[in-house]
């Protein structure tokens, strides 16, 4: 399915027991903005009766590559934008209809909110996951912070922290997705689920085998470094430091995989390193759902959104496309607590929250 310049970016329609509900800006990789969520909000109130709701992107190369950040970064209201992408997000998890997410492709930061949290959560050979926020400076959030807790021992952190890929194989095991189906049958899984009956039957008639996930081999190595460093410090309580011993645990390793993925944790921004290690080892503590992780990612997002760090992030990844971010300060150590304080505090006077 292409785009016409004249169609709308989310096309909607009913199929046979089911509403389709299509991504339709390929040529973004369906990157989302306001006028999308709108146009979702729409959809999901249209598929009322509906036996399931089959999301999927148009175009060949993806799902989701995110949100429209440069929206975000250069002149939008953060607080509004993020606010609409949370509520959709929450929708799709929260929805009476179950959703099926078709994350064939690409799917990342903001595709990960519509796909990661629905009932039906399908991968292909050809998917590519990932949280990659620490790269332009915010955090992972619609909802990310859930998945990355609950992920294997500390696969959620090392996925926060180094912003790496995931294959179908490593989404299904870090609980990014469930089922994984071959590309070439997409159309057909559609056509079945539109035939009606019970959606999680139709899918699993087409689930194949998932093979060994590469990223468990990371947890050899990565597992007792990060519970060294986050059980001596208090990652909640003290954030810059926990994140200080981690770093420190990775580049004083004999394990020459671990010294490597210190390397790739230095070009990250520092701050967004310390808020998401930290996010994590609160949504863990407290046993935070989905609206929890949503109502914090609310709070904390538009005030990251606000720093020099993202419109640099934003410059150097996507706009100058140099790769080479001069982050504020350059390290973790350097950063001050008393300001991951209040990126992290509660609401402000003033602030409101999502209201799910």
């Amino acid at each position: 399915m292409n785009a016409d310049v004249s169609e709308p970016l989310i096309l909607a329609a009913r199929e046979g027991a089911i509403t389709r509900v299509t991504l339709n800006r390929p040529r973004a990789i369906n990157a989302l903005n306001t006028e999308m969520f709108a146009g979702l909000d729409a959809a999901l109130d249209a598929a009322s009766g509906s036996s399931a709701i089959v999301l999927d992107g148009a175009g060949e190369r993806g799902f989701c590559g995110g949100g429209d950040i440069k929206q975000i970064a250069f002149g939008g209201d953060p607080r509004a934008l993020f606010g609409a992408e949370y509520r959709v997000d929450y929708r799709v998890h929260a929805s009476d209809v179950p959703v099926v997410a078709i994350m064939d492709g690409i799917a990342m930061g903001g595709g990960i909110g519509l796909g990661g949290h629905a009932a039906f959560r399908i991968v292909t050979e050809r998917s590519r996951l990932a949280m990659p926020e620490a790269r332009i400076g915010i955090m992972p959030d619609v909802g990310g912070h859930y998945l990355l807790a609950n992920a294997p021992g500390r696969l959620g952190e090392y996925l926060a922290i180094t912003a790496s890929e995931m294959g179908p194989a490593d989404a299904i095991a870090l609980g990014f997705a469930d089922t994984l189906i071959d590309s070439a049958r997409i159309d057909e899984l559609r056509e079945a689920l539109a035939a009606g009956g019970d959606p999680a039957e139709t899918v699993a008639r087409f689930a194949v085998p998932v093979p060994e996930a590469p990223l468990n081999a990371v947890r050899e190595w990565f597992d007792p470094i990060a519970d060294a460093a986050l059980t001596r410090v208090d990652a909640v309580t003290d954030p810059v430091g926990a994140t200080a011993a981690l770093l420190n645990g990775l580049e004083t390793s004999d394990v020459p995989d671990a010294r490597q993925a210190a390397e790739i944790v230095r070009g990250m921004c520092p701050v967004s390193l310390v808020v998401t290690v930290s996010q994590i080892a609160r949504t863990r503590a407290e046993g935070l759902d989905v609206r929890g992780v949503l109502e914090d990612d609310y709070r904390i997002v538009p005030r990251l959104a606000v720093l020099p760090n993202f419109a640099e992030g934003v410059r150097a990844q996507l706009v100058d496309k140099d790769r080479n971010p001069k982050w504020q300060p350059k390290r973790v150590e350097e950063l001050d607590a008393g300001e991951i304080a209040e990126i992290l505090a509660p609401h402000a006077a003033g602030e409101t929250g999502l209201g799910l």
